[in-house]
């Protein structure tokens, strides 16, 4: 209500305006007409005139009436110009700072809301350099002011900062209007004062910010680069460091455009998702899914049975997949797409000139124009004592190790609770081990809801495994051929035994042995890189896990697009990445995928959401599936439909998630959700029926009970 108060006041006052004819006297016309009468009015109180005057430049500027100029050039025949230009050099600011003011009052919240999401590159770029843009603005007249106040109130840019910029980047106009007001009686047409000369000069004036934080750039680069002697010519265009996802696309987008580029490759290609992570882990789930709906064949009228099965089959089988999928990322492959692939370890010797110690001996040196450092991860493993002694597997190395043994390990203890340690931990009970997994969070999977974590350790649970959160590792024993780890609980020690052990409690970055630390780039968990992924050296680039912020395949793959851009075309014009819509998956039963925002990080960041949740229970082909079980959760703007983020607990969540990602990608509502389509049955139904649900939720129940009425009516009654 007071927003409409506000708005009501100021059409009000507009409408007067154009109702009592202003508007004919801020006409050149209406200005020479009126100067006796302002020079009189002047001479017998000139104070109470100079504060008239002040008090209408500043309601004119304010409510965006046309007329401003025509005040500008009467403030230099009335004042002159040392007077004149100290009145509207301030009031045109306080003006316009109340414009920028209103604006932001009645509309910034309306339009965040209704398309924050397309403007978080904007927002994010105001608050960096708003300044510099205001400035740039205010310098060239050629853009109208009344529409830089009303769309800087948009932004996020501080109003302090509004005022004193617009004050500094429109004292050159106004000098320019005030002093041609000086010499009133010779101007025949506001358009003779701004000649193209001094248009030019304005333009020129606007872009020297410009031109000068280029120019920053460079001098900045010049320093970089000052101790390091450029070669005169380069034998690549790119030069790519590690063969996994990142590295495979980026020197992939290189090739395409036919670019020279040379990918190096230390071990194998795939990186660690084709011979770590991804594939194998899903092979080896499958696997643990079908043994795990053997014992559960009851559940869908047949009779259970108790799988009988050779476990280094079942890890010859992960192999075998591993070997299907490697041609994808082969070194034939990606030679026959126009990639230099060389098997060896790389260094970099100075920005560039990269070193390669070739695997079939000997060494190379190529010169390029830029280079992508493309790393990846390794498993982290925690410095607990007797750790070496009794031994460990990681998620890289647990395939061939595991895969030497005739059964899976009886005892097996997984240290860690996020998605990869939940994951193997599910897939080894259902094969038979007995699995232990300590967490030294209160909770597994703590980035996600309290609700779908709970929901996770239930499920484990029901495999048989010992869940123990809130338990912290100390320390590792060996008693003859015993192994044991000892953990802590509120104050007390738990002693556990087991056969193996898997270290599964994160990733970092692999930092070491790429001449990082001799060109002084630095590196704390991740290769530190800007909005553009270049690191210290404008032409060195990081992508993927080496650089974070999120260690997945298909982010590794979203920076690359980025970091072979920028390398190969960064001299005309430079990408910065967009993080704004990330997905991932926890490939546990059930499923649990994510993209955006979830509650605890909502509430974390203090922004206002409304919940529309469906149940999947009640979805028709998961019920003839046996998969009831699970739900979809929407967070929204509060009574809208844009979305903030999505969580799917559930069979195949992970692929239903792919529909939210496209609306939140392309700002689509859950109102063009609701009216597509959905074939039934399937479970990509569970999308179209929480959207129904917000919609019933969100229904006009006035406009229903006039409905009622109505109809009520035509019945007769």
């Amino acid at each position: 209500m007071k927003k409409i108060a506000v708005l009501g006041l100021v059409a009000a006052l507009v409408l007067a305006f154009f109702a009592f004819d202003l508007n004919q006297v801020l006409t050149l016309e209406g200005l020479k007409n009126s100067m006796g009468r302002f020079e009189a009015l002047r001479a017998q109180s000139p104070v109470m005139v100079a504060l008239l005057f002040f008090a209408g430049y500043v309601a004119v500027t304010t409510l965006s009436l046309p007329g401003a100029a025509i005040l500008t050039l009467a403030a230099g025949a009335v004042f002159g110009l040392v007077g004149g230009t100290l009145l509207v050099s301030f009031a045109s600011s306080i003006g316009a700072t109340l414009a920028f003011l209103a604006s932001r009052y009645l509309l910034r919240d309306l339009v965040q809301a209704r398309f924050g999401n397309r403007l978080k590159a904007i927002n994010a770029g105001m608050a960096k350099d708003g300044t510099m843009y205001l400035f740039t603005l205010r310098l060239v007249p050629l853009f109208p002011f009344f529409l830089v106040n009303l769309l800087m109130g948009l932004t996020p840019i501080r109003t302090l900062s509004y005022y004193w910029v617009s004050q500094l980047g429109m004292l050159a106009g106004t000098l320019v209007y005030v002093n041609a007001g000086t010499q009133l009686a010779q101007i025949t047409s506001l358009s003779g004062i701004l000649s193209p000369g001094l248009l030019l000069s304005f333009v020129l004036l606007g872009i020297f910010p410009m031109l000068a934080n280029g120019l920053i750039r460079f001098v900045q680069r010049r320093r970089v680069y000052a101790k390091w002697q450029r070669p005169a010519r380069f034998d690549r265009n790119l030069v790519v460091i590690g063969a996994g996802a990142a590295g495979l696309v980026t020197s992939y987008i290189a090739a395409a455009v036919k670019a020279k580029v040379t990918l190096v490759e230390a071990h194998k290609m795939g990186g660690d998702c084709l011979n770590y992570g991804c594939v194998p882990s899903k092979a080896l789930i499958k696997s643990s899914r079908v043994a795990h709906q053997m014992r559960h064949a009851e559940h869908y009228g047949l009779s259970a049975v108790e799988p009988k099965f050779s476990f280094s089959q079942v890890m010859a089988r992960v192999h075998a997949v591993i070997a299907a999928v490697a041609p994808h990322d082969s070194v034939a492959r990606y030679t026959e797409l126009g990639v230099e692939v060389l098997q060896g370890y790389a260094r970099i010797v100075d920005p560039w000139t990269v070193e390669i110690e070739l695997s079939n001996g000997g060494t190379q040196r190529l010169t390029t124009r830029s280079i992508v450092i493309a790393a990846g991860a390794r498993p982290f493993v925690p410095p607990l004592p007797g750790l070496d002694e009794v031994g460990y597997v990681t998620s890289d190395t647990l395939w061939d190790e595991f895969a030497k043994l005739d059964a899976p390990p009886a005892r097996l203890v997984v240290l860690g609770g996020g998605p990869i340690g939940c994951e193997l931990a599910q897939s080894f009970a259902r094969l038979g081990s007995s699995v232990t997994q300590i967490e030294m969070a209160p909770r597994l999977m703590m980035r996600e809801d309290i609700e779908v974590s709970d929901l996770a350790q239930d499920a484990l649970t029901r495999d048989g495994i010992n869940v123990l959160t809130g338990h912290k590792a100390l320390r590792c024993e060996k008693d003859g051929e015993r192994k044991f780890i000892v953990v802590a609980h509120q104050g007390q020690e738990l002693r556990i035994e087991f056969d193996a052990l898997l270290c599964a409690v994160g990733r970092i970055a692999r930092l070491q042995g790429y001449g990082l630390e001799e060109l002084g780039i630095p590196t704390q968990r991740t290769v530190a890189v800007n909005d553009y992924l270049e690191t210290l050296y404008p032409n060195i680039y990081a992508a993927g896990d080496v650089a974070g912020p999120y260690q997945f395949t298909h982010t590794a793959g979203h920076m690359a697009w980025y970091a072979a851009v920028n390398a190969l075309f960064g001299d005309f014009k430079r990408f910065k990445v967009d993080y704004s819509v990330v997905p991932w998956a926890t490939f546990i039963e059930p499923e649990v995928a994510r993209v955006g925002l979830n509650e605890q990080e909502a509430k974390e960041k203090n922004i206002a959401y409304e919940v529309t949740r469906y149940g999947i229970d009640d979805l028709d082909r998961a019920i003839a599936d046996g998969t009831a079980h699970g739900f979809v959760k929407v967070l929204t703007v509060p009574g809208k439909d844009r979305i903030l983020g999505v969580t799917i607990v559930g069979e195949h969540a992970g692929d239903l998630l792919a529909e939210f990602v496209l609306a939140m990608k392309h700002g689509l509502g859950l109102n063009k959700i609701l009216g597509t389509i959905h074939t039934y049955p399937t479970l990509a139904e569970a999308n179209k029926y929480v959207a129904g649900e917000w919609k019933r939720a969100h229904a006009p129940q006035k406009v229903l009970a006039w409905l009622a009425r109505f109809h009520a009516w035509k019945r007769g009654g």
